[in-house]
């Protein structure tokens, strides 16, 4: 199919243009994908080769996406094109052996819960409790993605450098990398390097979601496109990671930054019901400085159904919209195209239960699931030592395990023999238990050792028969296999135990899938998730639930009026991402109960006590105000045991 099959109005001028930087402004469902894929198509008819076209994006779940689109091109090497997430390609350049020697680092990503051990492990004039400790390390992961520093241990002003010294000394000796380091250091390899092969190996980058990107991803970009044509396609309106400091004036002042640039918006809406884009748009022209154009309904779209329920419990809500699912399946709706949104896993996790009890098949996907629990954990953390027995962070981690302080003590004093005699942590723990060497009061790090040992023993023949060792360290359960405690795990081993032409291999595809989980876009399931995770899909019924105030907004009254204000635009943009997947049916759901401890859980906004004392209490909470600023098409909530579906 040539390039130009059927393209008119704004794609067409899109995928045609030959200006050497192009910027599309495209709102949801606005057929941009489609778009981005005849781009391409027309530089592979007019003879680029397929290595020198590298398309990039923030999401797996839009790489995942790009990468499906891209194989259905009638090009024979158009599966030869780079695709994927600009971190993946980050880390792929920092693994290459000349890139790890120049930087003096080791991308050997640092998971969640062994982060956690090793900010506690710090021994400075800093903060003790975790919770400080980390919000440490998020302020330095912040300024450098935010360039505040030129890289990662440069000083930056107002923040404690002791710390940040501390920090980066135990990631270097541990061998470990925080995945908030990854994208910068590879910024200070390119700037510092300007022979580097990845400043002009490409001729064209095209990145998508590029309102998700952060100043220092925005960048990378830019030293990329040395010698490359530069297309980038987004919407600051869909801007949601503020968290990881996502930069949306990149995409608002692009123009500015890069002169010359051809720009394209696509403001016509093929997904969502009229009534559904016209409430959008109702929401998010609340926020000042946008610079796409109005949303509008393309006139074929179906009219759509809108629910807006309110509850008197979570529990109540999780019953009727559960039973709401089922009665829709029952009458023709896939479960596949079944997707509830959530402000968090404690919203979810209530009805995804309850559409099990009633039959319907149903995955969630909340991060890092698939090792909550320190029995997966261990198993994880065995994987990972007996395919790298020197593995630093791992060890540390087993060495935590069944201690509530992380045997911290134990391990600092192990940690300074190790320093001063230039070995690891392994090594004196080896002469520990033989006998010929003695820490004081660190004794307590033998058993756990002792343990790993043999443990070690027991698998080292399973280290060749991949699913056998993955029925060993995660076993499968009876029924669904999410309800298993290790079912995520598997799943996630299971998917490439045969692409792993080894063990090593096998252990960094799993722990890749862990702390990179990726969201299917298509599924015989119904699906429960946060709202983060919704972008890039689509779904015939869709329920925004859990929708009170302080939950969704969820904004942090500690922060200055000015973050505050950033926050609140950032929520409006996620519930506008949200309640935009949907194809023809709209829940908007609520409740007027909560108890003490689960508001605080999700940062609820609580009002007068119903009944109850302590975290027990149960207190009114009122329905987001995202719910008003819809619009008057939004029609007045019904009480959950009036809705009459």
């Amino acid at each position: 199919m040539p390039w130009d099959d059927g393209l008119d109005g704004p794609a067409r001028e899109f995928a045609a243009s030959g200006a050497p930087t192009v910027r599309a402004l495209a709102g949801p469902g606005t057929g941009k994908t489609f778009a981005l894929l005849r781009r391409v198509a027309r530089m592979l008819e007019g003879g680029a080769e397929p290595h020198e076209v590298l398309v990039l994006t923030f999401a797996r779940t839009a790489a995942q996406d790009l990468v499906a689109v891209l194989r259905r091109l009638e090009h024979e090497q158009a599966e030869d094109i780079r695709v994927g997430t600009l971190h993946a390609f980050c880390f792929s350049m920092l693994s290459r052996d000349g890139v790890l020697q120049a930087t003096g680092r080791t991308p050997r990503i640092v998971l969640d819960f062994e982060r956690r051990t090793l900010l506690l492990d710090l021994d400075g004039p800093f903060p003790s409790g975790i919770t400080a400790r980390d919000d440490l390390r998020l302020a330095f992961e912040a300024a450098w993605a935010r360039l505040q520093a030129e890289e990662p241990g440069a000083a930056v002003d107002g923040l404690d450098q002791q710390f940040q010294d501390a920090l980066l000394a135990s990631l270097r000796w541990h061998k470990a990398t925080l995945i908030g380091e990854v994208v910068p250091i590879a910024l200070s390899y390119l700037r510092h390097n300007p022979h580097a092969e990845d400043r002009t190996r490409f001729r064209h980058v095209l990145v998508d979601e590029y309102q998700d990107l952060n100043k220092a991803e925005q960048t990378v970009i830019d030293l990329l496109c040395e010698e490359a044509d530069l297309t980038v396609v987004g919407d600051d309106d869909q801007s949601i990671y503020r968290f990881k400091s996502a930069n949306p004036e990149g995409i608002r002042e692009f123009t500015a930054a890069h002169p010359g640039t051809r720009d394209v918006q696509f403001t016509e809406c093929r997904r969502c019901p009229e009534v559904v884009v016209e409430m959008a748009q109702a929401l998010i022209q609340r926020n000042p400085g946008r610079v796409r154009g109005a949303l509008h309904a393309r006139y074929e779209n179906p009219p759509g159904e809108v629910h807006n329920v309110h509850w008197e419990s979570i529990e109540e809500e999780a019953e009727g919209v559960a039973s709401f699912i089922e009665r829709e399946i029952d009458h023709g709706v896939d479960p596949g195209q079944c997707l509830v949104l959530a402000p968090t896993r404690h919203v979810g996790y209530p009805i995804r239960d309850a559409m099990r009890r009633r039959g319907v098949e149903v995955r969630s996907f909340f991060r890092e699931e698939a090792v909550d629990s320190e029995s997966t954990r261990c198993a994880l953390t065995l994987l990972t030592l007996l395919a790298k027995p020197d593995d630093r962070v791992a060890l540390r981690a087993w060495l935590s395990f069944g201690s509530s302080t992380q045997r911290r003590g134990p391990y600092r004093r192990v940690l300074r023999v190790a320093h001063e005699e230039g070995t690891d942590i392994a090594d004196v723990l080896t002469r520990m238990d033989a006998g010929s060497l003695e820490v004081p009061y660190a004794g307590s790090l033998l058993d756990p050792w002792r343990e790993l040992q043999a443990h070690i023993a027991e698998l080292a023949p399973l280290a060749e028969d991949r699913a056998a060792l993955c029925d060993v360290l995660f076993p499968p359960g009876d029924g669904i296999e999410e309800d298993n405690e290790f079912g995520l795990l598997r799943e996630a081993a299971l998917q490439v135990v045969d692409e792993a032409e080894d063990i090593v291999r096998f252990s960094d595809l799993v722990r890749y899938r862990i702390a990179q989980p990726e969201v299917p876009i298509e599924t015989p399931y119904a699906r429960v998730m946060s709202f983060h995770k919704s972008k890039g899909l689509t779904a015939d019924l869709l329920v925004l639930a859990g929708l009170i105030q302080g939950a969704i907004p969820r904004i942090d009254e500690r922060d200055t009026q000015a973050e505050q204000t950033a926050q609140l635009e950032e929520q409006r943009r996620l519930f506008f991402v949200g309640m935009t997947r949907t194809t023809n049916i709209l829940v908007f759901s609520s409740y007027a109960t909560l108890d003490f401890a689960t508001a605080k859980r999700l940062g609820a906004s609580i009002g007068a006590r119903v009944r109850g004392r302590g975290r027990n209490a149960v207190h009114r909470v009122v329905a987001s105000q995202f719910l008003e600023e819809l619009g008057p098409r939004l029609a007045r909530a019904v009480r959950g045991q009036a809705w009459e579906f």
